[in-house]
């Protein structure tokens, strides 16, 4: 029996509740997915290598922001045309 995107959505959601209620240590699970997006403004802000560690990362950091600026944005945005 195929279910409807509705009931696809809920059941997804509740798999992920269940599983976050099993984890103990929040932190280390999403560890590597923090690294990941790190390295990800890292290359966008220095492609080549060239800036000094600590330059990098404050490039990186102001990325980092403009980049949850932006989504945020986007929601309200978006909120607006739902209603």
């Amino acid at each position: 029996m195929s279910m409807t995107p509705e009931q696809k959505t809920a059941q997804s959601r509740a798999a992920a509740h269940h599983s976050w209620a099993r984890t103990s240590d929040r932190t280390r699970r999403t560890a590597a997915a923090r690294t990941a997006a790190d390295e990800r403004f890292e290359r966008q802000v220095d492609p080549h290598g060239l800036m000094s560690p600590q330059d990098r990362a404050k490039a990186a950091a102001s990325a980092r922001r403009a980049f949850y600026c932006d989504i945020a944005r986007k929601s309200v945005a978006a909120r607006r045309r739902r209603t």
